[in-house]
């Protein structure tokens, strides 16, 4: 750290190697003591703009150039070294305070064409409180019924009277003044003539069921070991929300079938029902509408039997203990497809032959 008590003996030392007559002292003496004292940095600045005023200026164009002293070529030797000291004395806090500017060397100020510019755009940095739209993006919406000045008063646009000025104004868009409209004069074909009708199958391929079993999560709940709806979705093969109108047994896969499976099903294919019948199992496919399909899946939802109507010594099943709807008889259209051998139908006199030896449960 530098002391003060080094400063004056620099100061000093620098003046007289300067050689400028016409200026004062830089070191004063101190009116107590007697010693020497530093000057102050506005003091030092001072005396280094009258040492370098004579430098910098110019002399005109007509006169013939002055071949300069040797006391201004030693003016122009120090003048950079008197002005890094003050600089460093100033940024020290050896001069000054620390609330004065701080004094830059003349070196290091920027030339005089920059200091003229005119200042740059501010930069304005943007946040939540400054967002807001373009101008001209977005304008005010005109009020209506606040008086004719508005051009929107009175009737706010609506006119006088008239279905069209009431409050929930206004006729349909297909309105016609009364006659038929014209949707409704157009014949209905394809599926909107059916569409109500259409079933909403979840196809299950025999694979796909073979490899449940071999897992050990497919089981039958009822006491005959027939798979149904209800056993699906208890093994999570899909939920209960996704069957609408049933599931349709598909044969896809059907290589992989090694157990003797007996299935009901709404629907099922002739390759399903090969390959099931082909390892001395059974498919039946049985008509569900879809209170059917709720009965089948969530029996629960239905009153209970009471214990009197419910048989002792066997083992009752869980369709047994609720009071179910009576299953209903399939529409004209599946009436064929159920009453059918090819398709397992369990309207067909045959298969409830076939059904009863094997001591499957009858289908009311």
């Amino acid at each position: 750290k530098i002391k003060r008590s080094f400063l004056a003996p620099i100061i000093l030392k620098l003046e007289g190697a300067m050689a400028l007559p016409n200026l004062p002292r830089i070191a004063t003496v101190s009116s107590r003591s007697g010693a020497l004292r530093p000057p102050s940095a506005a003091a030092l600045n001072l005396i280094l703009r009258r040492s370098l005023s004579g430098i910098t200026s110019s002399s005109p164009s007509n006169r013939p150039p002055v071949i300069a002293s040797a006391a201004e070529v030693n003016t122009q030797k120090y003048s950079h070294s008197l002005s890094s000291l003050t600089c460093l004395l100033s940024n020290l806090s050896l001069l000054r305070n620390k609330h004065a500017p701080i004094i830059q060397p003349f070196s290091s100020l920027p030339p005089s064409h920059l200091l003229t510019s005119p200042p740059s755009e501010p930069i304005t940095i943007l946040t939540l409180s400054n967002l807001t739209d373009n101008p001209g993006a977005t304008h005010k919406s005109r009020r209506i019924g606040r008086g004719i000045g508005s051009s929107k008063g009175k009737t706010s646009g609506r006119g006088h009277k008239g279905q069209k000025s009431r409050a929930g104004r206004g006729v349909h868009p297909t309105f016609e003044g009364g006659q038929t409209k014209f949707y409704k004069r157009l014949p209905k074909v394809g599926r909107m003539k059916n569409a109500k009708f259409k079933l909403e199958l979840i196809p299950l391929n025999i694979g796909r069921l073979q490899d449940y079993v071999t897992m050990g999560r497919l089981k039958a709940e009822r006491g005959d070991g027939v798979l149904t709806m209800r056993d699906f979705v208890r093994a999570g093969m899909f939920p209960a929300s996704s069957v609408k109108s049933g599931v349709k047994l598909l044969g896809g896969g059907k290589e992989q079938l090694k157990d003797k499976l007996l299935i009901e099903v709404p629907w099922a294919s002739a390759s399903a029902i090969e390959a099931v019948e082909k390892k001395g199992g059974y498919v039946t496919t049985v008509h569900h509408n879809r209170l059917a399909v709720r009965a089948a899946l969530k029996p629960e939802k239905f009153p209970p039997k009471p214990e009197s109507a419910i048989g002792e010594g066997e083992k009752a099943d869980v369709e047994d203990l609720y009071l179910l709807p009576k299953r209903a008889r399939p529409p004209t259209k599946y009436m064929q497809y159920y009453t059918d051998y090819s398709k397992r139908g369990y309207l067909n006199p045959k298969v409830q032959l076939e059904r009863k030896k094997l001591g499957l449960k009858e289908i009311y």
